[in-house]
């Protein structure tokens, strides 16, 4: 069947012309036989989507009056002109004036900046992002380094730990265990049929929070924004989902407003059922090539989860793939440059958990995923003791656990190193390993910092430093558009390393100059085009790539293929 609303898109020149259904009729032919797989991008919004079917110039408008001003994907607002107003039913609902989108950007971000608190700037946005999705979008575009924290960490944690007094309406779709044989349904009632990228989540570890159960929707909320602002892919093609399976947070569940289901958390066949019927749902609703991100999912699933789906479908995890697997990146990266077989290049990485550092004789009680990094040395129980055994140059938090890299750790890794690197990745900012101000200090101003969560700069002995921010939002938006363009069927650890080296690349010599081993956000399209140009190189070179044939340059075709929210003018 075809959804005649899902054809009532907005032509740039014309949005009131009334297709027939004998007309339309004729169109669904030649549709259905076009085998192509392309979409004209006849709107000047973007390219991303290669599976969908060849649609007609002609459109037509379900949209008028109080309809359309209330419609998020349509509408201006104060920017539209005086024609479209008397076109579209507007006058007398608008004020007179008429303000194009720059200048409603400008009166935005000053009503913004008044906020004092980080979570009233959070709703303010969401509230924009309810009411008019292009303005949303193109605000956080120009503005992505003052606005990042703001819909990302660190206040995405905050909101998620107060969603169920903030909640307004639903922005994603809710998957419980009342659902458990109907997810296909569930499925179909989200009212975009051609989605390309999901993040979802249980809620179990939401960031370093732990368990929030339902009100982690903010997550896959917050990091879809990021696929269409940074990485470009389309917002109707995003679905943010939260698998609801109870909580085991008293609080939350002793709250009366809590917005999720009052029960511990269903663990053993009862989870693993649920979660396989949604996998395979999503498969059947969406087909082979949508692209599932696993977020904030506890370790014990989340290991489970890559490892049972990792053959079958299009997924990643980069919570996890983080972690143990930054090591393993690290490992195959100084592989790929030295010539020497991983397994000996993994000896050069040692792993820190909450029991000490992992040696051989810990081989017995350890998790799976933890067995190739146990090597051979006596047991050290505290960080220090492991760091002045081993003398590392990089130390890198990953644990969601705050604190941990205390004075007496930084001096010994500037007593070791002139200029150590300390990477305190986790988040939000409550949960960061230590402060930029702490390393900074703490190293006598020799440590190279970058964070997870954002630091202002430090002034040190009357120099200033500048921390970079370790941000997963550099890698998953142009990694998620890198396997929409190419039309990857399945995500591998190369693709992973190519978009690492891809980031790397954008690192300048200045950048270097200042301390910073990261390129500054502004840039971050331009980054996320190339993180897309080589992860698709990638997925061409594995095998894994179905869009053929392969574009000759690849990132002006992710350029070409990114979304635009500028306005579009109606007639």
């Amino acid at each position: 069947m075809i959804s005649l609303n899902r054809y009532s898109v907005l032509e740039p020149t014309t949005t009131r012309v009334v297709l027939g259904v004998r007309k339309l009729l004729a169109v669904m032919s030649s549709t259905f036989m076009n085998g192509g797989g392309g979409v004209r991008d006849l709107y000047g919004e973007d390219r991303a989507t290669e599976d969908q079917l060849i649609i007609t110039p002609w459109s037509f408008s379900v949209s008028s009056g109080c309809t359309l001003l209330r419609d998020p994907r349509y509408n201006k607002g104060l920017a539209f002109t005086e024609r479209e107003r008397d076109a579209h039913y507007l006058r007398g609902l608008l004020p007179p004036a008429v303000f194009n989108q720059e200048l409603q950007e400008k009166r935005l971000m000053h009503n913004l900046r008044q906020y004092e608190v980080p979570l009233h700037r959070y709703m303010a946005m969401m509230d924009l992002q309810e009411r008019n999705e292009r303005l949303f979008y193109k605000i956080l575009i120009d503005n992505v380094e003052e606005l990042l924290p703001v819909v990302y960490t660190p206040t995405v944690g905050e909101a998620c730990q107060k969603y169920g007094s903030i909640f307004r309406r639903p922005q994603g779709l809710y998957i419980s265990l009342k659902e458990k044989g109907k997810v296909l349904e569930v499925l179909k009632n989200w009212p975009e049929k051609n989605i390309q990228v999901i993040v979802v989540t249980d809620g179990e570890r939401i960031l370093g929070l732990g368990d929030l159960g339902c009100q982690g929707m903010g997550i896959p909320v917050g990091k879809l924004s990021l696929y269409t602002a940074l990485g470009g892919v389309r917002p109707s093609s995003c679905l943010p989902i939260t698998i609801d399976v109870g909580t085991n947070n008293e609080k939350l569940l002793n709250d009366e407003f809590y917005i999720g289901l009052r029960q511990k958390r269903a663990t053993g066949k009862e989870y693993a059922e649920l979660l396989d019927e949604f996998m395979r749902a999503v498969k059947q609703n969406y087909g082979e090539k949508v692209l599932i991100q696993f977020e904030d999912f506890a370790n014990h699933n989340a290991f489970d989860l890559l490892a049972k789906y990792s053959s079958s479908h299009l997924v990643f995890n980069d919570d996890i793939q983080a972690g143990t697997g930054i090591a393993e990146l690290i490992a195959l990266e100084i592989s790929k440059q030295t010539k020497a077989p991983v397994e000996e290049t993994r000896q050069k990485i040692w792993l820190v958990d909450s029991k000490g550092l992992i040696v051989s004789s810990r081989l017995g009680s350890l998790q799976h995923f933890k067995k190739p990094w146990a090597h051979e040395h006596e047991p050290v129980k505290e960080l220090v003791d492991a760091i002045k055994a081993i003398k590392p140059t990089v130390l890198i938090g990953s644990s969601g656990v705050g604190k941990t890299f205390t004075k007496e750790v930084i001096e010994a890794m500037a007593s070791l190193n002139k200029k150590p690197l300390i990477l305190a990745l986790s988040n939000p900012t409550s949960q960061s390993e230590c402060t930029a101000e702490e390393a900074y200090t703490w190293s006598k101003g020799q440590a190279i910092f970058a964070s997870g969560s954002p630091f202002d700069p430090v002034e040190y002995e009357g120099k200033v430093f500048v921390p970079g921010q370790a941000n997963n939002a550099y890698i998953f938006p142009g990694f998620g558009l890198g396997l929409i363009i190419s039309g990857a069927i399945r995500v591998r650890d190369e693709m992973l390393l190519a978009a690492s080296e891809a980031l790397a690349a954008r690192v300048s010599q200045e950048n270097y100059d200042k301390g910073l081993i990261y390129p500054p956000f502004s840039n971050i399209r331009q980054i996320s085009a190339h993180i897309a140009a080589n992860v698709a190189a990638k997925a061409y070179e594995l095998g894994l790539a179905s869009h053929l044939p392969r574009p000759k340059d690849l990132v002006k075709y992710a350029e070409s293929c990114m979304y635009s929210p500028g306005y579009r003018n109606y007639r």
